[in-house]
Order: structure tokens, then sequence, then C-alpha cells
């Protein structure tokens, strides 16, 4: 009777360990996610300056687009440690935004559409948002296994008891949005 009851303890024992280092290893494939996300992030924020000198010296009638353009930048650059998922997937819907109003204008300025930079830059920019976009689906997939693994039972149980609390999707405000931006110059 004394070995049974052993014996049940040593399973409880490696259950407890073994759903444990599940929920850690969860968690930090989801830090993993968020990384990759974020190398991508600074990327593109790295070729949005090179970007806006490019068409500053063709949009000179067009100086409020490449303000918001620069503002929008700055914002997500600041919002970019903050950890806070929801505010940075608005600060980064913003700035997708201004990018695509940047790109339109564009349109209108045959020189611009030509210039072998501002196609370069263009190209770097579609492939960065490419690269997001696979980063954002493999940080939501990590995160809807994490956030699984801390609801059901008996993980959940040890999600509370050891504090790992329930992580954001990063997700994209409308339909529009969900796609990478494409501009043919």
């Amino acid at each position: 009777m004394g070995w049974i009851a052993i014996v049940v303890v040593g399973i409880i024992v490696v259950a407890f360990i073994s759903l444990y280092n599940g929920l850690v290893a969860l968690r930090n494939r989801v830090k993993n996610g968020w990384s990759q996300i974020d190398v991508q992030l600074k990327r593109r924020y790295d070729l949005i300056p090179n970007l806006v000198e490019t068409a500053k010296g063709y949009l000179k009638h067009e100086r409020e687009t490449l303000e918001k353009v620069t503002q929008a930048r700055q914002q997500a650059v600041q919002l970019s440690g903050s950890g806070n998922v929801a505010e940075m997937a608005k600060a980064e819907n913003m700035l997708s935004q201004t990018l695509r109003s940047l790109f339109a204008v564009a349109e209108n300025y045959p020189d611009l559409k030509a210039n072998q930079t501002m196609l370069r830059l263009q190209e770097e920019l579609t492939t960065t948002e490419n690269k997001i976009a696979f980063a954002r689906q493999y940080y939501n997939d990590e995160v809807m296994r994490y956030n699984t693994q801390t609801e059901t039972f008996p993980s959940a149980v040890i999600a509370r008891w050891f504090h790992f609390t329930r992580e954001a999707f990063f997700e994209m405000e409308d339909a529009g949005q969900r796609q990478a931006p494409h501009v043919r110059f």
C-alpha cells in the first residue's frame, strides 16, 4: 500500500513538473515570436526615413503627407518597446495607412515612380511587410497555443498558481489593413 502511494505521488509530481515546463516553453515561444515581429518592425522603421527623403524632392507640394508618415513612424517607434501589443498594433495600423497615402500621392509623380532609389525602397518595404505578416502569423499561432494551455485543465491550475497570464494577439484593425500594401511604381 505504501509503494502505491509513493508511485501515485511520484506520477503527480512528474505531471506537475511537465505541465509547468510546458507552460514555460510556450511562454518563451510567444516571446520569441514577438521578438521576430520586433526585428521586422525595426527594419521597417529604418526604411521609412529613406523613403521619405527620396520622395521629398519630388513631393514639394505634399509636405502634409510626408509629415504624417514621419509622425506615424515616430509614434510606432516610441511604442515598440512598450510591450503593449494592442497599442503597438494601433500605431502600426496608422503607419500602414500613412504609407498607403504616400504611395497613392506618389502615383501622381511620374519621375518619382521611375526613380530607381524609390523603386528599390518600395520593394524592400514590400518584402519587409511580407516578413512582418509571416512573423505576426507565427506569433499569433504561439499565442493561441499558449492561451489554450493556460486555460485548459489541468494546466490552467498551474498557470494560475504561477501567474501565467493570457497574451494578446497582434491584430490589424480592418480587413483592408490585413494585407501588405502593394503599389506599382
